[in-house]
């Protein structure tokens, strides 16, 4: 149970005079009670009142929750029970409502489950809570940053296992196995999103997918995959040459190498976001390449992997200690390669510590049949 956590937000509650927070996201249920599991269609719901709370879950998740530390209420129930009259027989167990104002993660709550609310009181409202939780989420704990340390020395691995299965023909999907395959063997359970493998011209795209085509001497192969780990995430993007590659080609590459050198020298507490962006922007446009790098700098990282803050040249913000985010500039020329370079840092007192360590050289992979 994350207590300090869930008292700061009763007090923000408190402070909205909400009757209660319905929270559902998987990531903010584990957030709040150290409970991390995908319902699927099931309800799981944490119901957080200012004085008391309850954890809505299956019956048969029920001895899980209690292995994960959560030793607050449980309201369980059973597949062929109608939940929502469970909840309803259980709200007035807590304290009286002031007004009838629900806090809801307005970018995820269903209107199925807002229909169910709002059949608590004719005059329910809502407002946002999840931007409470995610500015308490911004800062990460010593804890928080040993296990995210952890995670990325997972994606490291990943892509060098990555590496390892380049060969002459082999294709980007048997690649993909290869790299699950061996992080499964070291006990890795869940990747935090679909591993990439983008061969050449694949990679022009900045969300390709991976497929079928294989493998020529003289290409780029770009890596972008990160793991799960004990409920955080890591998120890890290489490029390497297959061979030699051209020489415009590795002009393209190290320009994305200084533009990710200059953004990780700009990234330091007090900093403004926009700005960093901007380090990494400026070295790719006056290369004549700012047209090819069409997205920001990064995303935060945590519990989800793409979250607060949005590393982008338009954000205002100011960084801060303990703020874990991505820097991964990009040039992606169409229909002829792409190069990305990611890594996943964390602010410090005296700048940014670099959490993933994959080398960044272009030294070439060598060519095997």
């Amino acid at each position: 149970m994350k207590l300090e956590r869930l008292q700061t937000l009763q007090r923000q509650m408190g402070e909205k005079q909400a009757w209660f927070a319905f929270i559902t996201s998987k990531e903010n249920v584990f957030y709040l009670t150290g409970y991390r599991t995908d319902p699927h269609e099931r309800l799981i719901a944490f119901f957080v009142f200012p004085n008391s709370h309850f954890l809505v879950v299956p019956k048969m998740e029920e001895s899980m929750v209690r292995k994960a530390g959560y030793e607050g209420d449980i309201l369980s129930y059973s597949d062929n029970e109608n939940v929502w009259e469970n909840i309803y027989a259980r709200i007035p167990e807590h304290e009286p409502r002031n007004l009838p104002l629900i806090c809801v993660e307005e970018r995820l709550v269903s209107f199925e489950r807002i229909r169910a609310l709002q059949a608590l009181d004719k005059q329910v409202s809502f407002t946002d809570c999840e931007g409470l939780l995610m500015e308490q989420r911004l800062q990460k704990t010593n804890e928080e940053l040993q296990t995210l340390r952890a995670a990325a020395a997972f994606a490291d691995r990943g892509v060098e296992l990555g590496v390892a299965a380049l060969k002459t023909g082999v294709t980007e999907m048997e690649v993909v196995a290869a790299i699950e395959y061996g992080l499964k063997q070291q006990g890795i359970r869940e990747m935090s999103f679909q591993t990439t493998v983008l061969f050449g011209d694949h990679a022009s795209a900045p969300h390709g997918k991976p497929g079928n085509r294989q493998l020529q001497e003289g290409e780029f192969v770009l890596f972008d995959l990160g793991v799960v780990l004990e409920g955080y995430c890591s998120d890890i993007t290489r490029t390497v040459a297959y061979g030699n590659v051209s020489e415009q080609e590795a002009t393209i590459y190290h320009t994305v190498l200084k533009a990710q050198e200059a953004a990780l020298a700009a990234a330091k507490p007090g900093a403004v976001i926009g700005a960093v962006d901007q380090a990494a922007r400026h070295v790719i446009t006056e290369a004549g390449y700012g047209a090819f790098f069409p997205h920001r700098l990064g995303h935060g990282l945590g519990i989800d992997v793409h979250e607060s803050p949005s590393m982008h040249q338009d954000n205002q913000n100011h960084l801060k200690e303990r703020m874990t985010f991505t820097v991964e500039p990009g040039i992606y020329i169409p229909d002829r390669c792409g190069v990305r370079i990611e890594d996943d840092v964390v602010i410090t007192a005296a700048g940014c510590e670099v959490m993933t360590s994959y080398p960044k050289t272009l030294d070439p992979v060598p060519v095997r049949l």
